[in-house]
């Protein structure tokens, strides 16, 4: 007689191996779900990156389009950009008569800077505007920007072209004299002119005394803020903080800062290191065709009374340490750059710098 064969035990057996199975099959499902969800999720994600980078794309190419930037190289002749912020009675009418006479030859453009009441400091958004239309003027370019304005930090405005400045300084008080008859009987360039302070006729010397305003020693403070800016401090007379911020900005700002006594030698500087510009300057100059273009038709030297006065004085004092700061710096600038042959003429001097290990061959 056969035995009977128990199944149960055995179906039971598979059951829970299906049962098991089925679990691993259904976890597994729930991970790739989970992990098509994350990658989904980081998708999207990235999709709304790249939509925000595109829309940034499309939003400075508008800007591009509208506002063209200029790059700007120094070695780049037809972006060449100067601008001299000229202190008045320092010979600048002479120096910008100069680029006047040469820009048609040399094929650059110059341009007067024309401020309102002729105000020396302007407000931020002339400044700014200022800016733009001397980055984005391109048919104007190579460009020579010359007026009687306070200088204007491009840096600070945010903006990537970089001019090249430059500016000429007088003795403090010989210049104040020179401004201060220049007010009363005017000059050579344009003697039919009738000044407002003709019919004072007193000496520099006698205003002194009278602590009268043409010749108060607050009226010497001119050169430290022209270098300084338009910051409200720039313009405190005897200020120290405008004195550094002027040496600073004096050093680090300008290509080159000469003096009206020694006006050849700041040309012919110019003319070694800006030659597509300033191609043919130094002999205007030498020609007397611009040496002395405007003359203060009369003036008077000071007492030593008056000189005394003005030696004790902060503002003299601060005005003419400058001075002697760009004095030296210039004097160092010049010995470097120039040589005098025998018949006293002035040149550059050659170029004292080459290559040579250069690898690869």
């Amino acid at each position: 007689m056969k035995k009977a064969i128990h199944w149960f035990p055995m179906r039971a057996m598979v059951q829970s191996k299906f049962l098991l199975l089925l679990v691993s099959v259904i976890f597994l499902l729930l991970l790739v779900e989970i992990q098509v969800t994350n990658l989904q999720t980081s998708l999207n994600l990235l999709e709304k990156s790249l939509d925000r980078v595109n829309s940034k794309k499309r939003r400075n190419s508008v800007v591009s389009t509208s506002y063209p930037r200029i790059p700007y190289y120094h070695d780049n002749k037809q972006n060449l950009l100067v601008i001299y912020n000229r202190v008045p009675k320092t010979g600048s009418t002479s120096f910008a008569g100069i680029a006047y006479d040469l820009c048609k030859k040399n094929n650059f453009s110059v341009l007067h800077i024309n401020t309102t009441e002729n105000s020396r400091v302007l407000s931020v958004q002339d400044q700014m505007r200022l800016i733009q239309n001397i980055t984005q003027w391109s048919s104007k370019l190579p460009a020579f920007y010359h007026g009687h304005v306070a200088f204007i930090d491009f840096d600070a405005f945010g903006s990537s072209f970089k001019p090249i400045h430059i500016n000429i300084l007088r003795r403090p008080l010989e210049r104040l004299v020179s401004y201060y008859f220049f007010l009363r009987y005017g000059d050579d360039y344009r003697p039919s002119l009738s000044r407002h302070r003709k019919t004072n006729k007193e000496t520099f010397s006698e205003c002194v005394k009278r602590n009268g305003y043409d010749c108060h020693p607050d009226r010497l403070w001119q050169q430290v803020p022209y270098f300084c800016g338009h910051a409200e401090e720039c313009w405190k007379p005897g200020s120290r903080w405008a004195l550094e911020q002027a040496k600073y900005n004096m050093i680090n700002k300008y290509l080159l800062v000469g003096v009206t006594d020694e006006m050849e030698e700041f040309i012919t500087i110019l003319e070694a290191t800006l030659p597509s510009m300033f191609k043919g300057a130094s002999r205007l100059f030498q020609t007397g065709k611009r040496s002395h273009l405007r003359r203060t038709t009369k003036k008077e030297i000071p007492t030593e009374e008056t000189l005394e006065f003005f030696h004790q004085n902060p503002v003299w004092q601060a005005e003419e340490e400058f001075y002697n700061f760009v004095l030296e710096n210039f004097h160092a600038v010049k010995n470097r750059s120039l040589k005098m042959d025998e018949m006293g003429h002035l040149s550059a001097i050659d170029q004292q710098f080459r290559y040579e290990k250069v690898r690869p061959r």
